[in-house]
């Protein structure tokens, strides 16, 4: 009887090629389809929820995959993190009816991005979030977070080879976010969270780095709401570095 399986997984994207399984690189969804598909005595091919880039991190990536393996779902976690990597672990597993699709069936994704200010930022975080030394202006900050926490087109922070633009129909670039804003979690740490019902690539890399603009007096406020009106990814920012990303969590 074939099952279908979703696995819920954290991952350092540190060394890695992203998610994307490619040719001649160590990518997340590679390892773990190896790993399934030793478990399983079977070819495995495993659908992820979506496509992080190289650097960027995970702590509730979610993939799901069919199979006919009557493995239990406690002994397939435990096999697949025997088997992988230390810097990739299955937090858990669940069986789900046959329709469910990690992709497709994902309403909303929250994303964490996290940057520390200050002369000298601490090795312990490096990995993980971006130093930036720059004084900023975290009022007019979250003044821009405010302005696009709804529904825009986000062409001016989609990276090139995002989507087919050759397919008709669909909503382009057209996302909602029902939540954007910046918060300080400590002395010098600080953490933009978005939250929306889907992200172009580099979406977040891309707002962030222009919100950055913005914080550093580059731009002003009026300057970010007419940069996201233009639709022209040549008008905003540059895109913030991958390593202070985090996919934090995926809703259905």
């Amino acid at each position: 009887m074939m099952r279908n399986i979703k696995l819920l997984i954290a991952y350092d994207g540190t060394s890695f090629s992203g998610w994307q399984k490619q040719k001649n690189a160590d990518t997340i969804q590679q390892e773990i389809e190896t790993a399934l598909t030793r478990i399983t005595n079977a070819a495995v091919t495993l659908h992820g929820a979506g496509r992080t880039d190289a650097g960027v991190h995970a702590r509730g990536m979610t993939a799901s995959f069919q199979t006919q393996s009557a493995i239990p779902l406690f002994q397939l976690q435990k096999g697949l993190n025997s088997m992988l990597p230390f810097s990739i672990r299955i937090m858990d597993a669940e069986e789900m009816e046959m329709n469910f699709h990690a992709r497709f069936s994902a309403r909303a994704k929250t994303y964490h991005y996290s940057f520390d200010t200050g002369p000298v930022q601490s090795p312990l975080s490096r990995l993980y979030s971006v130093h930036i030394s720059h004084p900023l202006n975290l009022a007019n900050m979250q003044e821009c977070l405010d302005f696009i926490c709804c529904t825009h087109d986000f062409a001016s922070f989609e990276a090139t080879g995002s989507r087919d633009r050759t397919i008709p129909g669909g909503r382009g670039s057209i996302r909602t976010l029902s939540r954007a804003e910046l918060t300080q979690r400590g002395e010098n740490s600080y953490r933009f969270t978005f939250t929306g019902d889907g992200f172009l690539r580099h979406m977040v890399r891309n707002i962030v780095g222009t919100v950055l603009d913005t914080g550093r007096g580059k731009t002003t406020v009026a300057e970010f709401r007419e940069i996201v009106r233009k639709k022209d990814r040549s008008c905003a920012g540059a895109t913030a570095p991958a390593h202070g990303l985090v996919l934090h969590k995926v809703y259905y």
